[in-house]
C-alpha cells in the first residue's frame, strides 16, 4: 500500500477507528502489530514470516545476552544476531549480483535465480542490527516483551522507507500508555499533508518531464539535459522527503515520535554538511556503527580518509546492488575526505596566520 492510495486510506481510518474502540494499551499495541503485517503483507504476505524470524530471532538472542555477563559470550551471541541479519540482506538483496560479478571475473557457470527483493528489508534489518549492537555496548535495557519488539520492528509508518528508527528511540515509547490525541492528530495531519504534497504534486509531476530526457538523452539539447538533471534533483529529494514526512506524520497520529529525516540539504555549504542534513538516520546510522567500530578519526589522517570511503562506499551498496550505487558511494566518500583534507589544511593555516598575528 502507498501512503496516498485509496487503499492505505481504508485501512488507516479503520485503524484508527478500531483503536477508539480498544482502550487497553498492550491490546493496542497487538493492533499496531497485526496492521503493520497487513501493511507489510500487501505487496508479497510470504515475507512476512521473514520479518517475523528476523524479529524473534533478534529478541531472542539480545535475551541471551542480557543473561549472561560472559563477554565472550555476549560478543557470540551478537556476531550470531549480525551475521544472520546479514546474511539475510546479503542473499536477498545481493547474491545475484556477487554471482554476476564472479562470473564475470573468474567464467564461473552461475545459473541467474529470479530471487525477489522484499520490501524493506534494508531497513528493518539496520533496525535489528543497532538493537544487537546497542544491547552489546551496554547503551540500552533489553527488550524482555517479545510483542514489543516485533513492533519496534515491523512498526508500519517507517517500515518500507524509513526512517531508520533505533531501539533507543522507540522501544522507551512502548513503555507508556497509547493515547490518541486531537493535538497528535492535527500535528501529524499537518506534516503528513506537507510530505503528500512533496510526493504528489512536486516529486511525481518533476518524473514526467524527466524520465523521458533521462531514457533518451541523445534526443535532446544540452540545456534540457542540465534542466533535467536539476529537476532530478528535486524530484528525487521531493520524493524521499515527502515519504519521510508522510511516515513521520502518521506515527504521530497515532501517538509516536519518529526521528526527523531531513533537514533542508540543498542549503549546505559543504559535501560534509549535507550528509548531516540528507537523509540524517541512515548517515548517522553509517557512521555510529560503521565509520565508528572502523576507527573513526582515531588511527592517523589516511585511515580517517579510508575509513570515510569505505563507509560510504557500503552506503552506496546499501542503496542499490549495482556498480553505479558503489561509483556514487565511492565519488561522495572521495568528496567527503577531500573536504576533510581541505578542511584541516585550511584550519591549520589560520591557526598559523593568527599565531603570527598575535606573536
Amino acid at each position: 500500500m502507498i501512503f496516498t492510495s485509496l487503499s492505505f486510506l481504508a485501512f488507516f481510518v479503520s485503524l484508527l477507528g478500531l483503536m477508539l474502540v480498544i482502550r487497553g494499551t498492550k491490546q493496542r499495541e497487538y493492533l499496531l502489530l497485526l496492521a503493520s503485517y497487513v501493511f507489510y503483507g500487501a505487496w508479497n504476505p510470504v515475507f512476512i514470516l521473514l520479518i517475523i524470524i528476523s524479529s524473534v530471532w533478534g529478541w531472542y538472542l539480545g535475551l541471551l545476552m542480557h543473561k549472561t555477563s560472559n563477554r565472550s559470550l555476549r560478543k557470540r551471541y551478537t556476531w550470531l544476531s549480525l551475521i544472520f541479519s546479514l546474511s539475510m540482506l546479503g542473499y536477498f538483496k545481493y547474491a545475484n549480483f556477487f554471482a554476476d560479478n564472479l562470473t564475470y571475473l573468474f567464467g564461473i557457470e552461475w545459473k541467474h535465480t529470479d530471487i525477489i527483493l522484499p520490501v524493506g528489508i534494508s531497513f528493518f534489518t539496520f533496525q535489528t542490527m543497532s538493537y544487537t549492537i546497542d544491547l552489546y555496548r551496554e547503551r540500552i535495557p533489553v527488550c524482555t516483551s517479545l510483542h514489543k519488539f516485533m513492533l519496534f520492528v515491523a512498526f508500519f509508518p517507517q517500515l518500507v522507507a524509513g526512517p531508520i528508527v533505533r531501539a533507543s528511540e522507540f522501544l522507551p515509547q512502548l513503555d507508556r500508555h497509547i493515547k490518541l490525541k486531537w493535538h497528535d492528530m492535527i500535528i501529524g495531519s499537518q506534516v503528513f499533508l506537507g510530505g503528500a504534497i512533496q510526493k504528489v504534486l512536486i516529486a511525481d509531476n518533476m518524473s514526467v518531464f524527466v524520465d523521458p530526457v533521462f531514457t533518451t538523452p541523445q534526443l535532446y539539447s544540452a540545456s534540457t539535459l542540465w534542466l533535467a538533471t536539476a529537476s532530478y534533483g528535486i524530484q528525487i529529494f521531493c520524493d524521499f522527503s515527502g515519504y519521510s514526512l508522510m511516515a513521520i506524520g502518521i506515527a504521530r497520529i497515532l501517538g509516536y515520535e519518529l526521528p526527523k529525516n531531513f533537514n533542508m540539504p540543498y542549503i549546505s555549504t559543504s559535501i560534509t554538511e549535507f550528509w548531516r542534513r540528507w537523509h540524517m538516520t541512515l548517515s548517522f546510522w553509517l557512521r555510529d556503527y560503521l565509520y565508528i567500530p572502523l576507527g573513526g578519526n582515531r588511527n592517523g589522517t589516511g585511515r580517517t580518509y579510508l575509513n570515510l570511503i569505505v563507509t560510504m562506499l557500503l552506503g552506496g551498496l546499501w542503496h542499490g546492488a549495482s556498480w553505479n550505487f558503489v561509483l556514487w558511494g565511492g565519488i561522495h566518500g572521495a568528496g567527503l575526505a577531500v573536504h576533510k583534507l581541505w578542511s584541516t589544511y585550511t584550519g591549520n593555516w589560520k591557526n598559523i596566520k593568527q599565531m603570527a598575528l598575535f606573536k
